[in-house]
């Protein structure tokens, strides 16, 4: 075989493959986000309770959940690229049409067309286009890289929204003009995938026929280590992906918990201008890329997963569980660090485990199965928030008991099978 300059060729993955998804990953998170800063003012504006936004902000889920499996399968088997433009383009008209809301049910049901467009966005990425492209070994890494997308995408959007909030312009208020505003970027991006984007290494001009083969020899030696083939139906039965299942619902209850409403929080507790918390809680978000991309690193290279999970989800829990209680703003947002810290950190090690395992259209089934479930503590984690503060006018008791789940996520994650 000859010889491959594994550091050109990876260069060519990252631009080619893992930069569009990357900036697709960022418009995603934008546009399922940007509710929790819109609920700075929005909620004022339309007279939503604490419980309405909650139910508006986790229906999105309820969509998501309905339609995640099938279509992570329709995608591995029929067109991943053409399933993710589809879904882009879908998801982009519904975010503009948020901004026209003016009665709950409005609410909640473009926030369940959004999530019915969404779903399949982030396991066709996990168990479609990133194990075409990439090794076993590459995979925790390469993933990693992907998801700091989620934190830039706060990065950026966090201060941006801020700032639209406090302005009005053409007859539209400020969270009018930032759901416009970040539904325009999935719908162009959407069309331009169809671009610059490619299903099958084998067809791209832009990999030489060594660096090709050399890419078919690892997946083809990755598929023979694995032995057993599952099936769909198997895979979604199998005990291991189950107890993947209840682990990221619990984690991610914790996870859109603290993603929907910390900006909330931290403008009650401190009474700090909108603009200043989107400036403020780009410092966290920095934080957890940071970390997400060591451990991504480290767990590349050291080839452990379950410890480089656990530990940030216990991190995660201190900060949920007892920054709630400090009511000095300033000292408050040392444990909003830690918690977007564990609740970030072990994506890019979380996604490539299923795929040491099963492979094709199980792999996609079984990371919808796991991704449905995360997403039903998606529409939990808010929704409970909102009921208890309705309830208690406080957000301590519900911190707490998400502190609760995401420690128990991690213990759990200590009791997988290792894989190699």
């Amino acid at each position: 075989m000859d010889t491959v300059n594994i550091q050109l060729f990876t260069r060519k993955r990252y631009l080619h493959v893992l930069l569009p998804l990357f900036i697709g990953s960022i418009i995603a998170y934008l546009d399922r986000v940007n509710i929790a800063y819109a609920a700075l003012t929005m909620n004022k504006d339309l007279g939503f309770s604490a419980e309405i936004f909650g139910m508006g902000a986790g229906i999105f889920f309820v969509g998501y959940i309905l339609f995640e499996i099938p279509g992570a399968i329709i995608a591995e088997k029929w067109n991943p690229k053409g399933w993710l433009i589809r879904i882009m383009i879908t998801w982009g008209i519904v975010s503009f049409f948020m901004a026209f809301i003016t009665k709950p049910w409005h609410f909640y049901l473009l926030r369940f067309l959004l999530g019915s467009a969404e779903a399949s966005f982030y396991p066709v990425l996990y168990a479609s286009m990133v194990p075409r492209w990439f090794t076993p070994e590459e995979r925790p890494k390469s993933i990693a890289l992907m998801l700091t997308s989620l934190q830039i995408s706060a990065i950026i959007g966090s201060p941006f929204a801020g700032f639209l909030l406090d302005i009005s312009a053409f007859g539209l208020k400020g969270w009018q003009l930032l759901f416009i505003s970040e539904a325009i970027p999935a719908l162009l991006f959407g069309i331009l995938l169809y671009f610059i984007l490619s299903n099958n290494p084998l067809q791209v001009t832009w990999l030489t026929d060594a660096e090709k083969k050399y890419l078919s020899h690892k997946l083809s030696h990755e598929q023979t280590q694995k032995g057993q083939h599952y099936t769909v139906w198997q895979a979604l039965k199998d005990k291991e992906v189950l107890k993947l299942a209840l682990i990221y619902f619990l984690w991610i209850t914790g996870f859109w918990g603290f993603n929907y409403w910390m900006p909330t929080v931290i403008k009650e507790l401190s009474g700090w201008s909108n603009i200043a918390i989107g400036f403020l809680f780009a410092i966290p978000m920095t934080l957890s890329l940071i970390v997400m991309v060591y451990i991504g690193h480290s767990s590349s290279k050291t080839g452990e997963k379950r410890l480089h999970g656990a530990i940030p989800l216990g991190i995660a829990a201190i900060g949920l569980g007892v920054g709630v209680f400090i009511k000095n703003p300033s000292v408050n947002m040392i444990f909003v660090c830690l918690a977007a810290i564990g609740v970030f950190g072990p994506f890019g090690v979380w996604w490539s485990y299923p795929t040491t395992f099963l492979s094709g259209a199980a792999a996609a089934g079984a990371i919808g199965l796991i991704n449905s479930s995360g997403n039903i503590g998606g529409y939990v984690g808010p929704y409970f928030i909102g009921i208890i503060k309705d309830i208690t006018n406080s957000f301590e008791v519900s911190f707490v008991i998400l502190s609760g789940m995401v420690l128990t996520s991690g213990i759990m994650m200590l009791t997988l099978k290792k894989k190699v």
